[in-house]
Parts: structure tokens; C-alpha cells; sequence
């Protein structure tokens, strides 16, 4: 994106920053939450006016060197949910009807989230990225009342079955309110457990679920972030989070309350991330692992990331080689000047925990490593590792994490049956794989789908997959599935895809190289590998995530097939 286009938009605007006596008295205001965040930082600050959020347009994600950057202050955020609210209101919407959601990346999941809330209506946000067989089948199983998309993925969604009640092209909602109407109470005055959003789950160990947020559940844990967030008055974030996603409207929802200058990207790939780096002077990222590994796989513009002092990571783990790739950039203040180098906040969560609920900070200096997410948040009131039974295990032996918090998920929508089977003596499985060191530390080693259970017991692939990219500088990305055993033996064993640096060369013999680099960390061997070529030799999900699902699908009889 050019530069020209978009600094001096952000350099010619006052401050619009929420000043300390306004975030007190939202923090103690104990009606505050997800429902009405937006209306109660326009009722105690003044400068509503001002903008704060500059958002690039989906079609600029398409087009070399960037395209336009819109703008919104309070009152503008504002004056588009209205419009929407009163197409929406005078469309039939109600409280408590989803209304599915699904665009491009961008800021607009979060403005249609907005309008949406403010009838007490629930936002079904569908990532754009999701294949629109899976998106019909979902939002079918959900039960929406209405689509509203773009033109071209409501007609894929016709050719798979029948649409909703109605259906609404994006670009017919008007972004200035005209005659429509709206409800006599409005916005809806929510109360602690109405819910106002359903975000999906992955994708990566089955059909998407519809995990439910609600206006108090979804809030806890935010709260803190009006006092311990990095100041707006000295700090821009850079949001490559998908919208559709809970951490994206998370992160925006915090911009919001504390007026912090943002930019909302809608290409949120390792080029389009770095030329906004380079344009917008962020001291602060947040974006999903799939980001980070591409701007590793880059040479980093020093002057592209020299205001970084802060990297944030959400949903799966980050990689020690990414990490490490990136944490040499950028300043971090403090005395005397500061020092060289960033920090990088990685966050394991999942959409049913409502935010990352564990916290691990790395810096140049760091060398705890070796997949640790290091300890639970303060709204954590009890993370466990526990067996099959639900009885808790001892240090360092793997097992299912289950957590207790107020931020977890009330279950999924339509699927009580499921969320009654993700829960064990009053802890949330989360899915994860993972043990605890005597310090109480937690490692997180796989997802329990994707345990590989050889004869011999078994094989985690996370930390397999991390000392490949450690030990193997040739190697941008991996993953480690499961595939059949060689007849006649049972059980699965190891297989790697892997992705290559830009540039980089085959090694020879590629199996011998990754396995060296399994042994000078004692982890079991690999029993083939195999570069990545296309998409589909590395197929990713629609928040980006390795579909190991298909990977293991696909290659589940690869050793088992004869030699030609």
C-alpha cells in the first residue's frame, strides 16, 4: 500500500485517544460488555469525531501496491451500524435471530457484528476464506435466518442447497441511515448472558462448530486491557487478524474502548503485512500464526518493522524459528534509550475459551522454548492436565488440557450434544495436548486428533515439527501427520510434509536431514517426508491452520502403496 496514501491521513488527525477519567469510569461500569462497549465509549469521552480506525478495502488486498484506506471515528462507527441496523430491522431481524456473515477480511465482519448486536440479533461471521459447500452445510446446521455476502459466494451458495429466509449482497446495506426504522429500545440493552456472536471453529479436526459468545462471557478478560494495554497516546497496532474471527473483533473492541490508532488489513499475507509495516510504522502486530511464518520466510525490512516493540500471537502456538525471525527487529523502549530487538506475546487459546488464555513472552534474549505457552492468565481459575477420566496428571506426563473460566464458551449453537461431550468434571477440554514442568509452566506438544499412535505408543508431532524448523534453516513451514505403518506392521508412524525457504534447495537426502535434526533433540524418527509443491500438499484452513485432517486423509496408505 502506499504510503502516501495513508500516513498522512493518521498524521493530520488530533489525538483520538480515550482519556484516563473516561476509561475509569468504564471500568467501573459493571453493564459494560460486548452488547454496548461502542455506545458507552461515545457516552464518556468527548472527542467522538475524531479517527481512529483506517481500514483497507478487501479489492486493495488484490491490487499491486495497495488501494484506498477508510476511515471511522466513534460517531462513524456508529452512524454505519445504524444504517445497517435499520436495513436489518426493516429485513425482519429480531433478537436473537443469527444472521450469517460471510465477506472478505477486513473491517467489515466487525461492522456488520455492530449493527447486528445493537437489535440483540447474534452475528454468525463466517470466515470469506471457508469453501462455500462447507459455509452452506454450516450455516445450515446453525440455522440462519439470512446471508448477507458478496454476489459470487451467495450464488456458490444457492448451487448447494437452499438459501435461508432471505439473502442480501453486501453491498446493498446502506452505510447512511436512510428512512428505515428502528426498534423503540435501541440499541438493545443486553443482559449478561444474551448471546451476540457465533464464531466458528477451524475446521481442522472436523466440520466447523458454532461456538457461542456472550455479552458478559466474552467481555471477562478484556476488561483488564483498559489499564494494562500499551498506551494509545504512544502506540499504533496493526490488526492482520481475520475479522470474522472472536481475537479479531477482540482486538478491535479493545481499539475502540481506548481510542488506539489501528490499522484493519484485508490481506493479512506475509507481503501485504510488510509493505503496511513500512507505511503505517505499527509499534505493535497482532495477527495469526500463518502471518508470522510468511514474514519469516521474508528478509524483513529493518526500516519496515524499526517501531515494533511488540508481537502478538493468538489461537495455535507460534514456532521458536518464526519467533526467533522476528523478535531481532524492532525497539524496545524503557531507559536509557531503550533496547535493540522486540518481545513476542504468544497466546494459546481457542474460540470456545473466548480469548488466549495462556501467556508466553519471548525476546532476544529468551531460551525457554521448546513449545512452551508458559502459564495461565489471571481470569484462568484452573488449568489441569488430565487422562482420558478426568483424573489430573503429574509433571511432564502429556495429557488433555482442561481449564475453568468464566470466558469459556456457553456451548455451541444447535449442538448441545457436543458441548456436552467437551466437558469433564467442570473443566473444558480444549482439544490440546499437553504436560507441565515442576514450575508449573505448560507445554503444549498436539492436538489430540492428531496424536500419532504408533505400536511403540505415543508420537506428539508438535515438537517434532519445532525441531525441524530449528535444526533444518531450509525448511519455512512443516507439519507432521500420521500415516498406515508398512504392511506388515501396525499402528501409524511419522510422516513430514514440509515447506522450502524461497530460493532454497532440496537437500539431497531430505529424510536423512530432518531425521538429524529429530535426534539432537532424542525425538523419534520420521519414516518418509516429502516437499510441498502446491496448496494441496500443504492444505491450509480458512484462519489458516495446516489441515493435517486432509493431510493424513490423503496420504494415510502412502507407505503402503507398492513401488512402481
Amino acid at each position: 500500500m502506499k504510503s502516501n496514501d495513508l500516513l498522512p491521513r493518521i498524521v493530520a488527525s488530533p489525538s483520538a485517544r480515550v482519556p484516563i477519567p473516561a476509561r475509569i469510569r468504564l471500568a467501573l461500569d459493571r453493564d459494560l460488555g460486548v452488547g454496548n462497549f461502542l455506545e458507552l465509549v461515545r457516552r464518556y469521552t468527548r472527542h467522538t469525531d475524531r479517527p481512529f480506525l483506517y481500514a483497507q478495502r478487501p479489492d486493495a488486498g488484490r491490487a499491486a501496491g495497495g488501494g484506498p484506506i477508510e476511515s471511522f471515528s466513534l460517531d462513524g462507527l456508529a452512524q454505519t451500524r445504524d444504517a445497517y441496523a435499520s436495513w436489518y430491522h426493516s429485513a425482519g431481524v429480531r433478537k436473537g435471530d443469527p444472521v450469517a456473515v460471510y465477506l472478505d477480511n477486513g473491517i467489515d465482519p466487525f461492522l456488520h457484528f455492530l449493527a447486528l448486536s445493537s437489535l440483540g440479533a447474534v452475528a454468525a461471521l463466517v470466515n470469506g476464506r471457508m469453501p462455500t459447500a462447507v459455509a452452506a452445510e454450516y450455516t445450515a446446521r446453525i440455522g440462519v435466518v439470512g446471508v448477507v455476502a458478496t454476489a459470487e459466494r451467495l450464488a456458490a451458495l444457492r448451487h448447494h442447497g437452499p438459501p435461508p429466509a432471505w439473502t442480501a449482497e453486501h453491498t446493498e446495506l446502506p452505510t447512511v441511515r436512510g428512512s428505515g426504522g428502528l426498534p423503540p429500545v435501541y440499541p438493545y440493552p443486553h443482559a449478561d448472558d444474551d448471546p451476540v456472536m457465533l464464531c466458528h471453529t477451524s475446521g481442522t479436526t472436523g466440520p466447523p462448530k458454532a461456538a457461542t459468545f456472550g455479552h458478559r462471557q466474552f467481555f471477562l478478560g478484556k476488561r483488564q486491557r483498559l489499564w494494562n494495554f500499551p498506551p494509545a497516546s504512544r502506540n499504533r497496532l496493526l490488526s492482520a487478524l481475520p475479522q470474522s474471527h472472536s481475537a479479531g473483533i477482540s482486538y478491535l473492541m479493545t481499539a475502540t474502548l481506548l481510542g488506539l490508532p489501528t490499522l484493519v488489513m484485508a490481506d493479512s499475507s506475509g507481503p501485504a503485512v510488510h509493505q503496511a509495516m513500512a507505511a503505517f510504522q505499527p509499534t505493535m502486530v497482532v495477527a495469526f500464526p500463518e502471518t508470522y511464518a510468511e514474514l519469516a520466510e521474508m528478509s524483513v525490512d529493518q526500516s519496515a518493522a524499526a517501531s515494533i516493540h511488540t508481537w502478538i500471537n493468538t489461537g495455535d502456538s507460534a514456532h521458536e524459528a518464526h519467533i526467533r525471525a522476528l523478535i531481532r527487529h524492532g525497539h524496545r523502549p524503557g531507559r536509557r534509550g531503550g533496547r535493540p530487538g522486540s518481545r513476542f506475546i504468544d497466546g494459546l487459546g481457542s474460540s470456545e475459551m473466548g480469548m488466549a488464555l495462556f501467556r508466553k513472552v519471548s525476546e532476544p534474549e529468551s531460551s525457554d522454548y521448546s513449545r512452551c505457552v508458559g502459564t495461565p492468565i489471571s481470569v484462568v481459575r484452573e488449568a489441569a492436565v488430565l487422562d482420558d477420566a478426568g483424573r489430573r496428571l503429574g509433571p511432564h506426563q502429556p495429557g488433555r488440557l482442561g481449564v475453568r473460566t468464566p470466558t469459556r464458551t456457553a456451548g455451541y449453537w444447535n449442538d448441545s450434544g457436543t458441548t456436552n461431550r467437551s466437558s469433564i468434571s467442570g473443566y473444558w477440554l480444549t482439544g490440546d495436548i499437553v504436560y507441565q514442568d515442576e514450575r508449573g509452566r505448560f507445554y503444549h506438544v498436539d492436538r489430540v486428533p492428531d496424536v500419532i499412535h504408533s505400536s511403540g505408543g505415543p508420537i506428539y508431532s508438535l515438537p517434532m515439527e519445532e525441531a525441524i524448523l530449528v535444526g533444518c534453516p531450509q525448511v519455512a513451514d512443516c507439519a507432521v501427520v500420521a500415516v498406515a505403518a508398512p504392511t506388515p506392521k501396525a499402528g501409524d508412524v511419522p510422516f513430514a510434509a514440509i515447506k522450502l525457504m524461497p530460493g532454497a534447495a532440496e537437500p539431497d537426502d531430505l529424510l536423512s536431514t530432518l531425521n538429524a535434526a529429530l535426534a539432537a533433540r532424542d525425538l523419534p524418527a520420521l519414516r518418509a517426508a516429502a516437499v510441498a509443491h502446491d496448496a494441496a500438499d500443504f492444505p491450509t484452513g480458512p484462519t489458516g491452520k495446516v489441515l493435517k485432517r486432509q493431510l493424513r486423509q490423503r496420504l494415510h496408505d502412502v507407505l503402503r502403496q507398492p513401488v512402481p
